[in-house]
């Protein structure tokens, strides 16, 4: 069987923290209380974007004909070299 790569479950993790303190963010809670209001929310919306791109950027392959097709696709590259 296949496993999900642990990079994907990385990304995925750090994307759900980020969106998750975003929304808190915006709620007026403030996850961190020792962070000044403009540059924590500056530095959270940063965040946001950054986990997003590095979260998509990537191919996150959750299904496990995904998963197959990944290995095919590194098998196929690995034998052109």
């Amino acid at each position: 069987m296949s496993k999900v790569s642990t990079d994907t479950i990385v990304r995925t993790i750090v994307l759900l923290i980020t969106l998750v303190n975003q929304v808190l963010t915006m709620f007026g809670k403030n996850p961190l209380p020792f962070a000044e209001d403009e540059l924590y929310t500056m530095f959270t919306a940063a965040a946001t974007i950054g986990a997003t791109i590095w979260a998509w950027w990537k191919n996150n392959s959750f299904t496990s004909a995904a998963i197959k097709a990944d290995e095919l696709l590194q098998s196929l590259k690995s034998s052109k070299n």
